[in-house]
């Protein structure tokens, strides 16, 4: 079973980014490849090759579903699993992002002390991990 080490995280609050930063890298041990926007994350992905993906749901430009859409176009994170964060997580939002390809909604705002663990629990979950 692989490990996860390399996270690509896109998110465009500012503030939100780094906090999820700090919490995923100080904190969960993880690789970051932090970006703002879904066109910097197809922009990145190729050279980073990231174990996951960690999207923001609302975001200017490409949104989140549009970003992985995209991403999954690209041969390096076709089956990359995904996690979307968002603050609409009324199960109909969760269950349309979920038909989206991700495998799981983390809601926003997340506990920073807990996030690295609850992506962790997330990706021992995940179907290839059985």
């Amino acid at each position: 079973m692989n490990s996860l080490q390399r996270i690509l995280y896109v998110e465009d609050e500012p503030d939100i980014r780094a906090i999820a930063q700090i919490a995923l890298e100080s904190l969960g041990g993880f690789e970051l490849k932090v970006c703002s926007s879904g066109e910097e994350a197809l922009n990145e992905v190729e050279a980073f090759k990231p174990d996951l993906l960690l999207l923001d749901v609302m975001m200017p430009g490409m949104d989140g579903p549009r970003t992985l859409a995209a991403l999954r176009r690209l041969p390096v994170t076709a089956n990359t699993p995904a996690i979307f964060m968002t603050a609409k997580v009324r199960p109909n939002e969760i269950d349309h992002l979920k038909s989206c390809g991700a495998i799981e909604v983390i809601p926003k705002p997340f506990d920073p002390v807990a996030l690295s663990e609850q992506v962790r629990a997330i990706w021992d979950r995940r179907p290839e991990a059985t």
